[in-house]
């Protein structure tokens, strides 16, 4: 059973990753002229899409490895 530190790292990691996957997908919708709505919009579904990607993988190691 990994420690309380390891997990909460590993979640502050995946939070971070997802903002940064957010913060891209919105600043590249603005540069391809999308308004701002619309990016917000996709940066929403870019940081949804990475929270759901760790879920899903922390799923399916957790069936395999147990």
């Amino acid at each position: 059973m990994p420690s309380l530190a390891v997990v909460l790292n590993a979640v502050a990691l995946v939070l971070v990753l997802a903002l940064l996957a957010a913060a891209g997908a919105g600043k590249l919708a603005r540069l391809d002229g999308a308004t701002y709505p619309t990016a917000l919009g996709r940066a929403a579904f870019a940081f949804v899409a990475v929270l759901s990607l760790a879920a899903a993988l922390v799923t399916t190691f957790d069936a395999v490895l147990t």
